[in-house]
């Protein structure tokens, strides 16, 4: 059985991904990733204002020294050896692209335009194979339109595809008025992989404390739903490839995520909840069904119940809400 897939340019063994997460924040991690069975692995992000933090600590270590006798430097690391900026996450991509044979993806979030062409640069330099762009950011200044927002996705791809060579992927927001025209729009771009969707902080808040808490639940399979949609709204209608990314608790969602056109299919909760080797259970899983169901490859699988290939398109258009709802028991009166 060829379970064989191509996602933003890079021949993968099977469609199953490690998306960012704890595992892949140590060459341990990813090291158990690739033994677990995952056909490709994303680092988890750089951030940033991580670096700025990092370097701004210390420049004031080394201010607050400098008013010491100079003997007393010597607690000091030296600029080299502290690892200011993104130098460790640098050091991660290298390290494990020699210890591992599958495809390493990093992922980056910035702030300013220089930090994006920068850093993407020395990913780049550092071996990755690819480059996922996590744009997440909430806006709160009521001066800024949706389409100041859709235009730096954009001037932000355009950026980064000038300045590497290696393909880059875009982790959306499910929060574009036009989702369709936007794909397009980065589609021109340059992008090479859309991914389906970025999940934002969406904070609780405690009553007896009357506190924010700043918690973040691992996702579930009915999390599936607005991906799938917009998968299948997508599929063969543009260049890039599809990444699938939220709710996978089994094979189940993976083969929904195919079945809609995904190319890649990523996950991150369930292998935190299993462990790695969970990955190798979901290729199992996958393995079986498409034996069950009588296809012999991937490719023949991918996208045959996307929007522009089923009978019944409007399925995925419209549905009559009080029609879905009489489905349900109605307790008496």
């Amino acid at each position: 059985m060829d379970l064989s897939t191509t996602y933003m340019g890079l021949p993968l063994k099977h469609p199953v991904v490690a998306s960012a997460s704890p595992l892949s924040e140590s060459l341990h991690g990813i090291r158990r990733l690739e033994d677990g069975g995952v056909a490709a692995i994303v680092l988890f992000s750089l951030f940033e204002e991580q670096i700025r933090h990092e370097n701004e600590v210390f420049s004031q270590l080394m201010a607050s020294g400098s008013e010491s006798f100079a003997e007393s430097l010597s607690y000091f690391p030296a600029a080299a050896d502290y690892h200011a900026g993104p130098e460790r996450y640098l050091e991660l991509i290298r390290r494990a692209v020699e210890a591992v044979d599958i495809p390493v993806i990093a992922s980056l979030n910035c702030m300013s335009d220089e930090g994006w062409i920068d850093y993407a640069r020395q990913i780049e330099q550092a071996g990755a194979r690819g480059l996922e762009l996590n744009i997440y950011g909430i806006e709160t200044d009521p001066r800024i339109s949706g389409s100041d927002i859709e235009q730096r996705y954009v001037d932000i791809l355009t950026a980064v595809k000038s300045a590497v060579r290696i393909p880059v992927a875009l982790k959306l927001s499910p929060f574009f008025s036009a989702m369709a025209h936007m794909a397009m729009r980065l589609e021109q771009a340059g992008a090479d992989a859309l991914v389906l969707f970025n999940r934002f902080y969406q904070p609780d808040v405690d009553i007896e404390r009357l506190e924010v808490l700043p918690s973040l639940e691992l996702s579930s399979p009915g999390e599936i739903r607005l991906p799938l949609l917009w998968i299948a709204l997508l599929h063969g209608k543009f260049a890039p490839s599809l990444g699938a990314t939220t709710g996978v608790a089994g094979a189940g969602e993976i083969v929904k995520y195919l079945l809609a056109g995904a190319d890649a299919v990523m996950t991150a909760s369930a292998l935190l909840r299993h462990g790695p080797t969970y990955a190798a259970v979901l290729v199992k899983g996958l393995e079986h069904w498409m034996d069950a169901h009588g296809f012999a490859s991937l490719a023949l699988l991918k996208g045959s119940m996307s929007h522009g290939r089923i009978a019944n398109a409007s399925a995925y258009e419209r549905a009559n809400y009080i029609k879905v709802l009489e489905s349900f028991q109605i307790p008496p009166v």
